[in-house]
C-alpha cells in the first residue's frame, strides 16, 4: 500500500494560532510592564531607578520586537484610535526638539513612537472579541498579586506612614493612585464578563475579592468613582437586553441606598482620608498646581506645542490633571488631538448595538474620562492608553474571513473538469455547442 504523503495543514493551523496568541498576549504584557513606571513608594529590597528604568524600556522594546516577528508582513487594522495617536506625535516631537526639557523630551518621544508602533503591529488582532480583555485582566492581577505578597510579607513597608497608611508596592514601586486604578478595571471588566456569562461565578470571586481588598486599602477616591461610574453607564448600556444586567442594577443600587444610610458616618471617613475640608476643596493641592500652571506665562509656540514631553510636572510639584499635563507638555493642539480621541471612542461606542463587548468599551472610555481630571496620563504612553487601545479592540469590526490559500494549479495541466467547476470559469457563459454536446 502506497504511503500517503499529503501534507496535514489542518492539523497544526490551531497549534500556530494558539501559539500566536500566546505571542500577542505576552507582548500587550509586556507593554503593560512598559507603563507601570519607575517611581513610587520604597521597596522591601530597594531597587535602584536605573535598573526599573532599564527594566521598563527592556519591556517596551521587547515588546515591539515579538509584535514585529508575529506580524513581519506589517498587516495593520485602519484604527482611529492609533492614528490620533500617531498625529500626537506630531506637537510631542515639535516641542521636545527645542530641548526646553531636556534630553529625557527626546527619549519620552522615542518612547511614545515605540508605543503606538507596537500598537499598530498589534492592531491586526483587533476583531471586537474579549481577547485583549482577558490579556489586561491577567496581566493586571498578576501586578496586584505582587502587591498582596508585599503586603504580606512586610506590612508596614506597604503601608507607610508617608503616604498616611494608604497601601503601595512594597515589591515594586507603585504608588496608591496606581494600584487602585488597577485594581478599578480589572473589577469593572470582571464584573461585565460575568454578565455577559463569558466567565463563571468562582474564577470572577477570585478576582474581584481581593481586588476590592486592595482598592479598600489604597483609599483612591478617583478610582472608586471611575469603577462605579463606569460600571454604571455599561451596565445601563445592557439593561434593555439583559435579565441578568438589570437584575445586578437593582441589587446593586439598593446594597449601595443600604449601605449609605447603614454605614454614611464610616464612609465620609474613608473618603476623607482623615484631611480637613480645605484641603479636600482644592484637591489635596492639586488646585494650586493648576491655577500656578495656567497663569505661567507661555510663548505662542508653547501654548500651540507646549514645553515637551516631561515627567508630568510643574514647579517640582504633579499636575495630577490629564488635560492641563497635556497642555503644558503638548499645547493647545495635544488637547485636541486627545479629547478627539475621547470623543471618537465614545461616539463609536454609542452607536454601536448593545452588546457586552460595547459594555466593556464604555466602561473603559468612561473610567479614563473620569480619572482624567485628578490623574494624568492621557498624552503620553501609559495604563490610561492601553485601557483606552482595549475599547478600540472591542470596538473594531470583526476580520473578514480569509479562505485558506490554495497553490496554484497550471492551466494546461488541469483537466477540464476541474477548470469548468472553479468559480472563476463557473460564472462564465457557456457556449451553445458546448452545452449540445453535454445534451449528447
Amino acid at each position: 500500500m502506497a504511503a500517503d504523503h499529503t501534507p496535514k495543514i489542518a492539523d497544526h493551523t490551531p497549534k500556530t494560532a494558539d501559539h500566536t496568541s500566546k505571542i500577542v498576549g505576552t507582548a500587550w504584557g509586556l507593554l503593560i510592564l512598559n507603563t507601570l513606571g519607575s517611581a513610587g513608594a520604597k521597596t522591601i529590597v530597594p531597587l535602584p531607578r536605573s535598573l526599573i528604568q532599564m527594566a521598563t524600556m527592556g519591556a517596551l522594546v521587547a515588546a515591539f520586537t515579538l509584535a514585529l516577528a508575529v506580524n513581519l508582513r506589517l498587516r495593520i487594522r485602519a484604527s482611529a484610535f492609533v492614528f490620533l495617536l500617531t498625529l500626537l506625535l506630531v506637537p510631542s516631537v515639535i516641542s521636545s526638539a527645542n530641548l526646553e526639557s531636556g534630553f529625557g523630551a527626546v527619549f519620552r518621544c522615542a518612547r511614545l513612537a515605540l508605543f503606538v508602533g507596537t500598537l499598530w503591529l498589534l492592531s491586526r488582532w483587533w476583531d471586537g472579541g474579549l481577547t485583549f480583555v482577558r490579556h489586561h485582566i491577567r496581566m493586571y492581577f498578576a501586578v496586584l498579586g505582587s502587591v498582596a505578597a508585599g503586603l504580606v510579607i512586610s506590612p508596614g513597608a506597604a503601608l507607610p506612614e508617608l503616604y498616611g497608611g494608604r497601601l503601595v508596592g512594597a515589591l515594586w514601586p507603585l504608588t496608591p493612585p496606581q494600584i487602585g486604578q488597577y485594581a478599578a478595571v480589572i473589577i469593572g471588566l470582571t464584573v461585565l464578563l460575568v454578565l455577559g456569562r463569558r466567565t463563571d461565578r468562582t474564577s470572577a470571586a477570585v478576582v474581584i475579592v481581593p481586588s476590592l481588598v486592595l482598592l479598600a486599602l489604597t483609599h483612591t477616591r478617583t478610582a472608586t468613582l471611575g469603577l462605579l461610574i463606569g460600571l454604571m453607564l455599561a451596565i445601563g448600556s445592557l439593561v434593555l437586553t439583559s435579565a441578568a444586567a438589570r437584575r445586578f442594577f437593582a441589587w446593586a443600587v439598593l446594597c449601595a441606598t443600604v449601605a449609605a444610610v447603614a454605614f454614611s458616618s464610616a464612609l465620609q471617613a474613608w473618603f476623607l482620608r482623615g484631611q480637613s475640608q480645605e484641603n479636600f476643596s482644592n484637591l489635596t493641592g492639586r488646585a494650586k498646581v493648576w491655577d500656578a500652571l495656567l497663569a505661567a506665562p507661555r510663548s505662542t509656540s508653547e501654548q500651540l506645542f507646549g514645553a515637551g514631553l516631561g515627567d508630568k510636572s510643574f514647579g517640582g510639584l504633579p499636575i495630577d490633571n490629564s488635560w492641563l499635563a497635556v497642555y503644558n507638555e503638548q499645547g493647545l493642539i495635544g488637547v485636541t488631538i486627545v479629547a478627539a480621541i475621547i470623543i471618537v471612542l465614545g461616539g463609536v461606542a454609542l452607536l454601536r448595538p448593545p452588546s457586552l463587548q460595547r459594555a466593556c468599551a464604555i466602561f473603559l472610555i468612561s473610567y479614563c474620562a473620569i480619572a482624567s481630571y485628578t490623574e494624568a496620563g492621557l498624552g503620553d504612553a501609559s495604563p490610561y492608553l492601553l485601557h483606552l487601545a482595549v475599547a478600540a479592540s472591542l470596538l473594531a469590526a470583526p476580520a473578514a474571513a480569509t479562505p485558506l490559500s490554495t497553490p496554484e494549479v497550471p492551466r494546461r495541466s488541469t483537466p477540464e473538469v476541474l477548470r469548468i467547476s472553479t468559480p472563476e470559469v463557473a460564472g462564465r457563459r457557456i457556449p451553445r455547442w458546448a452545452r449540445k454536446s453535454e445534451v449528447t
